[in-house]
């Protein structure tokens, strides 16, 4: 059994961390002038309060405690390199705050020159906070492999002279860009896992959400920003309806309404509002705006597909990507209409340049897609390969659960 303090104490590290590690390692990133040093020194913090926090209680002002112990690591760090004496003095406290501190942050750590591996461990570890041990866990690798990312990350960071700084309004569009890939290929594993027992890390979509809210409430006037987020959420509210008891997925159609979170569906859409009022639409608006249209029709039926086709034909236009095609593929079978069905879904995807069947051919709702596609036109021997191709690259439990169901009904 779970001791009950132990539990809470974690539980409320786990909370300050979230919300004061991004803005203690910004701070203390332009105090010292060195990454890998501000992230130590708060990683070292971190680490203490894990130690101690279970055994003497958690303090009246944890924040703060965090903010102490860190400066006292970083005075240690800065007596032992006699070339930042200087900088001594400078370590004040409270150290002041700069608006875009965090800011600058996110962007450091998603800066082109890293790997997207190194990308996602390294926000991880200094804006969310996450330990070493964590990260591994989360993404199922040794601890070994996550520590010597992050340490190449930093290194790199210096070695190249990455800058500590928020882009100019040119480099904007592509860096934003990248910030916003890392957050949701975080979410995208976090939303259906790609190794490991658990079908869903609500610990990786969340830290995803709120990555995506914090960015959000700093560049306020970034559509796409908004869009991310409100994309998000509105997945997010479908969580309590999207496994059975049995662990196995449950596909929207048969999912219960009545368990999806209505409160955080409006608020999405109110999001999305907001993006689409600053005109300047992009993919990720487009994705949120599809997403709306299944959350706010009242059952399976009363989907709008001629509005999702439309959409995803703006998608393609803006942001071409097989998988995109593929989902535009899956609206066509349900739409109404003579360009709808079945027939014309499956010569879509039969359509598709090499490359983009090449780019589909190991991903696993490709085939499953086609398997239904199959199915519905009375080709249950096809169907059937296809849904075995399926189970064969499936690395989800949930997903491999409900093909194994498929599967064992024809």
């Amino acid at each position: 059994m779970t001791d009950p303090p132990r539990h809470r104490a974690h539980a409320e590290l786990a909370r300050v961390v979230r919300e004061h590690t991004g803005r203690l390692t910004a701070c203390l990133v332009r105090v010292l002038g060195d990454f890998a040093a501000a992230e130590d020194v708060v990683a070292d913090a971190v680490e203490t309060a894990l130690r101690r926090w279970p055994a003497e209680g958690i303090p009246a002002h944890p924040d703060a405690w965090l903010l102490t112990v860190a400066r006292r690591r970083g005075v240690d760090v800065l007596r032992r390199q006699a070339l930042h004496r200087d900088r001594l003095a400078r370590l004040a406290w409270p150290v002041p705050s700069e608006p875009d501190d965090r800011l600058k942050l996110v962007f450091t750590c998603c800066h082109p020159a890293l790997p997207r591996t190194a990308q996602i461990a390294l926000t991880l570890r200094t804006v969310c906070g996450l330990t070493t041990a964590q990260i591994a866990a989360a993404f199922l690798v040794p601890e070994a492999t996550v520590g010597r990312r992050i340490t190449r990350a930093k290194r790199k960071i210096a070695d190249a002279g990455v800058p500590y700084r928020v882009p100019a309004e040119s480099e904007l569009p592509d860096r934003l860009g990248q910030v916003l890939a890392v957050i949701y290929l975080l979410f995208n594993e976090g939303y259906l896992t790609s190794a490991g027992d658990r079908p869903y890390a609500a610990d990786l979509a969340g830290d995803a959400e709120w990555l995506a809210a914090h960015l959000a409430w700093l560049m306020p006037r970034q559509p796409e920003v908004l869009g991310l987020l409100a994309l998000i959420r509105l997945h997010q509210a479908r969580t309590g309806a999207r496994f059975d008891p049995a662990g196995g997925l449950v596909l929207l159609p048969d999912q219960d309404r009545g368990r999806w979170d209505r409160e955080a569906i409006t608020e999405a859409t109110r999001v999305l509002r907001r993006a689409a009022a600053l005109r300047r639409p992009g993919p990720y608006q487009l994705q949120a705006a599809i997403v709306a249209c299944h959350a706010e029709a009242a059952t399976w039926e009363a989907t709008d597909w001629p509005q999702i086709v439309v959409l995803y034909d703006m998608l393609l236009a803006l942001a071409p990507s097989p998988v995109h095609h593929l989902n535009r593929a899956i609206a066509l079978h349900h739409h109404p209409g003579a360009r709808g069905g079945p027939r014309n879904a499956l010569a879509d995807l039969d359509a598709l340049p090499d490359a983009d069947r090449g780019a589909l051919r190991h991903y696993p709702l490709y085939h499953a897609t086609r398997a239904e596609l199959l199915r519905a036109l009375g080709r249950s021997e096809a169907a059937r390969a296809a849904d075995r191709q399926a189970l064969a690259l499936s690395t989800n439990p949930a997903q491999q659960v409900l093909l194994h169901h498929r599967l064992s009904w024809d």
